[in-house]
């Protein structure tokens, strides 16, 4: 079964006292690739702690351009987690049916690729992006075969889909939840274990989505040194929240700032980028305002930024889409855009 909002591990909170942002951003805006249009032909963290210094990163040089599974031809996805109500009811307030539906699985206990949400999601027209949590699991054990016969077993399911999907193992690896005790040879070690046991049973239907917190915790080496690797990695992604000011150590972040420290190390890679979890508090600014911005940033600044993933939930600040009327209006109007319907 799903992991629900009541057993998704709490989100700890995160001090904010300001971003450089502008050199990143630079180093962004230098950044360009083209992909191919896949997608067509396919049927909550961080403990309080002054962000690290922004350095200016080298702008990446573009590579050849390489088929990747679920690009959009131009635009951005739309996703969702729906904490805030049923999908049905979620939509209606939305206005539309979000194209990527994240849910969160227990990598022991549950079934994450046969589950009832999966196979509704499929049948409705929206792409899983499954995160999967291995709460209480040994890394080594992964590494030294013991999850092997589940493992294969998952491959075989999700090969028998024949459908498209994300998956989003152990997310968020340099954050507090410490997936693997912030060993990142460890975690790529178990990320390529996992993924060869797929690719060995021909499940490469399944869309690989690595995606790191916005922000390490004090005790965690640098995201970008969990990085699995090119030839084990689609997509690579980002987690980040604006925790607004309802913390005296807090400090305001705009969408753009949210995401400034790493969207550079990410876009080096030259691969698509999904925003996995996203959301902005009200307290401290206009939430509002933060929604507008979405959609011009991902035009100006992030371009490869191909799917944004909203946290719909009342946990810890107010991530709900609809924690005041003009949230409401703006979230209803970005998901109206052009620009998220590709």
């Amino acid at each position: 079964m799903t992991i629900d909002k009541e057993h998704r591990p709490a989100r700890s909170r995160r001090a904010v006292r300001g971003v450089a942002v502008g050199m990143f951003l630079a180093a962004a805006a230098a950044v360009t690739v083209t992909q191919t249009n896949a997608f067509a032909s396919s049927d909550e963290r961080a403990r309080k702690a002054p962000p690290a210094k922004a350095a200016p990163a080298p702008a990446a040089k573009a590579r050849a351009p390489r088929a990747v599974p679920l690009v959009p031809a131009q635009g951005a996805l739309l996703g969702h987690y729906y904490g805030n109500g049923t999908v049905a009811q979620t939509d209606q307030r939305i206005g539309r049916k979000p194209t990527v539906h994240l849910t969160y699985y227990d990598f022991k206990n549950d079934d994450w690729i046969k589950s009832s949400v999966n196979t509704r999601d499929f049948a409705e027209g929206r792409i899983p992006l499954v995160n999967v949590e291995p709460n209480n699991v040994n890394f080594t054990d992964i590494i030294n075969g013991r999850y092997d016969s589940m493992l294969k077993r998952r491959a075989d399911d999700a090969k028998a889909l024949g459908k498209q999907f994300f998956i989003d193992f152990a997310a968020e690896m340099n954050g507090d939840e410490g997936w693997g005790n912030h060993n990142p040879a460890n975690y790529i070690a178990a990320w390529r274990h996992i993924h060869d046991i797929f690719v060995a049973r021909g499940a490469t239907n399944v869309v690989w989505a690595w995606c790191p917190n916005n922000e390490d915790s004090e005790d965690s080496p640098p995201a970008m040194n969990y990085y699995p690797g090119d030839q084990y990695v689609d997509w690579t992604g980002i987690d980040g929240y604006n925790w607004g000011t309802s913390d005296p150590d807090f400090e305001w972040q705009t969408f753009r700032q949210v995401f400034a420290r790493l969207y550079p190390q990410l876009a080096a890679k030259n691969k698509p980028i999904i925003i996995a979890e996203m959301a902005s508090d009200e307290a401290g600014g206009s939430k509002a305002t933060w929604i507008n911005e979405i959609i011009p940033t991902l035009k100006n600044t992030y371009p490869l930024i191909k799917a944004v993933v909203w946290f719909d939930v009342d946990k810890e600040r107010h991530w709900q889409i609809n924690s005041s009327s003009s949230a409401l209006s703006a979230y209803q109007k970005m998901a109206k855009d052009p620009f998220m319907n590709p």
